[in-house]
């Protein structure tokens, strides 16, 4: 029986001591990553903070336009008895384009220019009448105001065969014709397009947040597909009311086209110059980390991670500026922000 004991209490004994090494194995097991998370080393990339200019610019899109364009009608109806302009030729203000039957008004005016002679040489011998008291007064002026009617009556045959002629309203080029001689035309049909296009204008948007850093003059560039390089212009005009539907101002730029490469109804890509900061604090936008009160980033003290708030400014596509919370000489870590916390310790690659 005894012998039983015995052999039961070392069985016990081995099965405590078991469980007392597994224990302490395990926690010495426990122990060593906390050690080792003590003393981790985390490498990261970062750059040295530096201020540098800040050219900001607004782009936008726009649309090229003609300085002047016009489609010319006719104000009557008539019969085209010549066209003289050539499609896609250049024409001065002033010159005939298209001329309309207009003899009936000339033989009209021609008439009433023979009745004029005779009311004037009337009117004449009535006025010596009556400094000579030989016609009343009432006489005269029925001759005179007969006269004066005749004069209106020709000036309005005179404007009626101004409108038989069609002239060209400034320089520029006419385009294709729509009409031709001899057709008939009823009033206000399209005969031809003319344009100016030196200069050319430029009409593009800006968002209402941007319109009071933009002014008259400021001078803008430009490309389009249309044309290889880069054109530049100056805005001389704003519409004054803002699109309710885009939140935006409607802006015209003035462009010289004197070597004609570019043609109304072109689209262009528009730089429009906004600011120039000489010492701007500029760092990549993934350094960045957007948080509930603001954003931060992290930067390396004497090689330990320390989180900064910072103030933000103006953005483009790989870079941020930033107003507060960093300085010159500041070594920014722009890698590792998924593993980093603060106090941690670092082992830094600088990049230019």
């Amino acid at each position: 029986m005894k012998k039983g004991r015995y052999l039961l209490l070392l069985v016990l004994l081995l099965i405590g001591i078991t469980i007392y090494f597994k224990k302490c194995r395990s926690s010495e097991k426990n122990k060593k990553p906390e050690a080792n998370k003590g003393t981790s080393v985390l490498g990261v990339s970062a750059v040295i903070v530096s201020p540098e200019l800040l050219d900001y610019k607004l782009y936008s899109s726009g649309t090229v336009l003609a300085n002047e364009e016009v489609q010319l009608r006719n104000e009557v109806p008539g019969r085209i008895i010549s066209i003289n302009f050539k499609e896609g030729t250049k024409v001065n203000k002033g010159d005939l384009l298209v001329k309309l039957f207009d003899d009936d008004l000339k033989a009209q005016l021609k008439k009433l220019i023979l009745q004029k002679e005779l009311a004037e040489k009337t009117t004449a011998r009535q006025n010596d009448l009556l400094e000579a008291k030989g016609v009343s007064q009432q006489d005269y002026e029925i001759s005179l105001n007969n006269l004066n009617s005749i004069n209106a009556d020709i000036e309005l045959i005179r404007s009626s065969i101004s409108k038989t002629e069609i002239r060209a309203p400034f320089d520029g080029s006419i385009g294709l014709k729509s009409v031709s001689l001899g057709a008939f035309l009823t009033a206000n049909t399209i005969i031809a397009s003319i344009q100016d296009i030196d200069p050319l204008k430029l009409e593009f948007t800006i968002p209402e947040r941007f319109r009071d850093q933009i002014a008259s003059n400021t001078e803008i560039t430009f490309t389009s597909e249309s044309a290889p390089g880069t054109f530049k212009g100056k805005i001389y005009a704003f519409e004054p009311r803002m699109d309710i539907s885009t939140r935006s101002f409607l802006v015209r730029a003035i462009c010289p086209n004197s070597d004609h490469r570019i043609f109304p109804g072109a689209f262009a890509h528009v730089s429009i110059p906004l600011k120039q900061i000489d010492d701007a604090i500029l760092i990549p936008t993934q350094a960045v980390i957007p948080e509930l009160k603001g954003q931060s980033v992290y930067i390396s003290d004497g090689g330990i991670a320390k989180k900064v708030s910072v103030q933000t400014g103006i953005r483009n596509d790989s870079t941020i500026q930033i107003t507060e919370g960093l300085h010159a000489g500041d070594t920014l870590l722009i890698s590792g922000m998924m593993q980093v916390r603060p106090k941690t310790s670092l082992k830094i690659t600088i990049v230019k």
